[in-house]
C-alpha cells in the first residue's frame, strides 16, 4: 500500500479533532447531472457578515475542471488530468482571477513506496514547493520544503513521521522551521460503532508553549454521529451530525469556555444538500 501525500500523515486525527466543528451558520446545496456536472452554491453567515461561493465542476474521464466563484470577486479555476502520461500521475494547474500571478503548476505522483508532491508558481519569481512521503503504509517520513525564488530563502520546511496499524495511528511533526513539534494520536476502538479517540499535542519551543487536545467519536446508529473535545485551556466543543438522506448532512455543534460558562457559549448550524 502506497504511504500517501504528505498531506495526509496525520489526517485521520486532524479530522476526528476539527472537522465539522463550527461555530457559524453555513448552507450548501449541490445539484448532480448523469454527464459529470455538479453545481453548488453555499452561504455562510460569520457574525454580522454572509460570505456566497457558487462552485460548478466538470468531469470527462480524466480531466476535471473545477470553477469556483465567491463574494470577493474572485474567480478560482483549478484544471486537473489524472493518469497524466502514467499511471499514479496526476497534474493540476490552477489560477485566481484578477490575481495574474497567482498562478501555479502541480503534480501529484503516488507509488507503492513513496508519494511526492511538486509545485511551482507561474510567475517570473515563483515560489517551489516539494513535499513527499516515503516508506510504506505501515511507516513512513516525509518532508515539505518551499523555496522563494525571489528571495533565494527558504521559507518552509517540515519533517513528518508516521507509524500506522489498522486501529491505531500516531504522527510527529515538525515545523515552522523546527520550532513546532506536533505528536498526534487516533484510536479506533470499535469498528461496527466507528467510535474512535485521539489526541494532538502541540509544542512551541520558542514560546515554551504546549497545546493538547482530546477528542472523541461515536455513531449512535448508521447515519449519525456525535463527537466532543477537550483542550488543556478549558475549551470544551461537541457536535451531531445526521446523514437524513444520502449524502445530505444536518450537523448542529456548540463551543463553550469552561472557565466563562456563562458569556462564552457558541452554536454552529450546517446544512448540506446534494441530490
Amino acid at each position: 500500500m502506497a504511504p500517501g501525500l504528505y498531506a495526509d500523515v496525520g489526517k485521520k486525527t486532524r479530522d476526528l479533532l476539527y472537522k465539522d466543528y463550527n461555530t457559524h451558520q453555513k448552507f450548501s446545496v449541490t445539484t448532480c447531472s448523469p454527464h459529470g456536472v455538479a453545481i453548488t452554491a453555499a452561504g455562510t453567515r460569520k457574525n454580522e457578515s454572509i460570505f456566497g461561493e457558487l462552485h460548478a465542476q466538470i468531469k470527462n474521464k480524466k480531466l476535471t475542471v473545477d470553477v469556483k466563484a465567491n463574494s470577493e470577486s474572485d474567480l478560482l479555476t483549478t484544471i486537473t488530468v489524472d493518469e497524466f502520461g502514467t499511471s499514479g500521475l496526476k497534474s493540476i494547474l490552477s489560477l485566481v482571477v484578477p490575481d495574474q500571478r497567482s498562478g501555479k503548476l502541480e503534480l501529484q505522483y503516488l507509488h507503492e513506496f513513496a508519494g511526492v508532491n511538486a509545485s511551482i508558481g507561474l510567475n517570473p519569481n515563483p515560489m517551489v514547493n516539494f513535499s513527499g512521503v516515503f516508506g510504506s503504509k505501515a511507516l513512513s517520513v516525509g518532508v515539505d520544503v518551499s523555496f522563494d525564488t525571489a528571495t533565494s530563502n527558504f521559507t518552509k520546511y517540515n519533517a513528518a513521521l508516521s507509524l500506522t496499524n489498522p486501529d491505531l495511528i500516531a504522527s510527529l511533526h515538525l515545523n515552522n522551521h523546527g520550532d513546532t513539534m506536533v505528536a498526534s494520536y487516533y484510536h479506533l476502538v470499535k469498528h461496527h460503532s466507528g467510535t474512535a479517540v485521539g489526541a494532538e499535542l502541540s509544542h512551541s519551543f520558542s514560546r515554551n508553549e504546549s497545546t493538547l487536545i482530546f477528542g472523541s467519536q461515536h455513531s449512535l446508529d448508521p447515519h449519525t454521529v456525535v463527537k466532543a473535545r477537550f483542550n488543556n485551556y478549558g475549551m470544551a466543543s461537541a457536535l451531531v451530525q445526521h446523514e437524513w438522506r444520502p449524502k445530505s448532512f444536518v450537523t448542529i455543534s456548540g463551543e463553550v469556555d469552561t472557565k466563562a460558562i456563562e458569556k462564552s457559549t457558541k452554536v454552529g448550524l450546517s446544512l448540506v444538500l446534494k441530490h
